[in-house]
């Protein structure tokens, strides 16, 4: 799970700001809370803000810092570039590393993991851990300095150090070199975070979810559930059915249906005018079968292609893999824009999911962005789940804080309050009157 993730530097984030996933003690809404010590820890936590502000860059950052760990020794040769960008809006800060930390529970230990960077090498690494509840260091990095704690396990670790290049992670190293303190740390990097989309910065990382078995069988129940008119679905792969509503993939799944799945899930994901031709492509054809009448005026089910269906309903299954999946085994899934191409009762329906104990069995978490102020009428968000982002206009720093920061009162129209500007974070705009 995660506890908390800072960032600095990082596109329009000059100073350090902070996305923290702990309770602050607040009274309502305390049954959706995840165990963890006295206060709990966020299922969910929505960031708002204006067109330009940078609320997408917090969830960049937070994949930026995933996927230069999961990569790192395969990406880094001697002259390859750490794959950061710094605040560009002075004549400073390109100089000054860019820096993440993070700090999760994996396995039941808490872990706190940061490393900070300019593009030609690493300037701080640092790994600690909490195996019983005390924080003890398994390595600190400045530069290629390293520092060990004295044990049994030094000398190993300054023999993975001698193998770690000036741009690459001593992290990532280790877990090749199969030094276990680090490989446990790192499962939580590459089994517990999930993105709903890849950015452009770093090569297109493989699709997330062809391998769930599930996966299949939960798009069919979104669409079922969001009343988009789906009754029931078919799939099939060169005319030979694998799934029907009921189904669920099989474990040993053959390459050419993991191969259709991935188109699939890539053409969920296209609302470009791309998506139909994807669609017809693909080798996995999927019928969706909607209710109708016969000349006779008789119900009927009749079937269309997927490629007919709209940008929101495809949409909604697209979420539909993700979500099922931290929802069932945990983790922490990270969402860009969640409200696109849908209505604020699907997105509150997403939501819900989280903040409900019962549906969400694997403690899973959700980090998104959202426009959608209905979810600021608080009814089913706790205020430290609201986060703002605003940019200020003299220098065009972001700025990532907690509604919690703010003097809110207790029956404060919070939706009311955000829009009129008390709280920052929107455009300032004037909109003419309406005679």
């Amino acid at each position: 799970m995660l506890i908390r993730f800072e960032f600095y530097n990082y596109r329009s984030f000059r100073d350090k700001n902070v996305l923290c996933m702990e309770a602050k003690g607040n009274a309502e809404y305390r049954n959706c809370l995840l165990p963890y010590k006295r206060k709990g820890l966020l299922p969910a936590a929505a960031v708002f803000g204006k067109n330009g502000g940078g609320k997408s860059n917090v969830i960049r950052a937070f994949w930026l810092g995933v996927q230069f760990v999961r990569n790192a020794q395969r990406t880094q040769h001697e002259s390859a570039e750490v794959p950061v960008n710094a605040f560009a809006l002075n004549d400073y800060s390109k100089d000054m590393p860019t820096g993440f930390e993070y700090e999760y529970v994996q396995d039941g230990v808490r872990y706190i993991y940061g490393f900070s960077a300019t593009r030609e090498k690493i300037e701080t690494e640092y790994l600690y851990a909490s195996p019983k509840g005390q924080k003890s260091e398994i390595f600190f990095r400045e530069g290629q300095n390293f520092s060990f704690p004295a044990n049994s396990e030094r000398r190993k670790k300054e023999l993975i150090a001698e193998a770690v290049g000036p741009n690459q992670l001593f992290f990532s190293i280790a877990c090749v070199m199969n030094y276990q303190p680090c490989i446990g740390a790192m499962r939580w990097f590459r089994d517990d975070v999930f993105f709903s989309k890849d950015y452009m910065d770093i090569p297109q990382q493989l699709l997330e979810h062809a391998h769930n078995p599930h996966m299949l069988k939960a798009v069919v129940s979104y669409a079922k559930q969001a009343d988009v008119g789906i009754e029931d679905m078919k799939f099939e792969v060169k005319n030979r059915d694998i799934l029907n509503a009921a189904d669920e993939l099989p474990s040993d799944i053959p390459p050419e249906i993991v191969n259709a799945l991935k188109q699939f899930v890539e053409a969920l994901r296209d609302t470009s005018d791309m998506a139909e031709a994807r669609f017809q492509v693909n080798e996995l054809k999927t019928l969706s079968f909607h209710r109708g009448l016969t000349k006779a005026g008789l119900p009927e089910m009749f079937p269309l292609d997927l490629a007919d269906e709209s940008d929101g309903t495809r949409r909604i299954m697209a979420l539909a893999i993700g979500v099922e999946q931290v929802l069932s085994r945990g983790g922490v899934l990270f969402v860009d824009e969640i409200d696109q191409d849908l209505h604020p009762l699907l997105v509150e329906f997403i939501v819900a999911k989280f903040q409900n104990p019962q549906t969400n069995p694997g403690r899973g978490q959700l980090v998104f962005t959202t426009h959608d102020t209905e979810l600021l009428n608080m009814e089913i968000l706790r205020k430290d789940q609201v986060y703002f982002v605003d940019k200020n206009q003299k220098d065009g720093v972001s700025e990532l804080f907690n509604l919690t920061d703010l003097p809110v009162r207790t029956n404060d129209n919070i939706r009311k309050a955000y829009l009129a500007g008390k709280y920052g974070a929107v455009p300032l705009v004037d909109t003419a009157e309406v005679e």
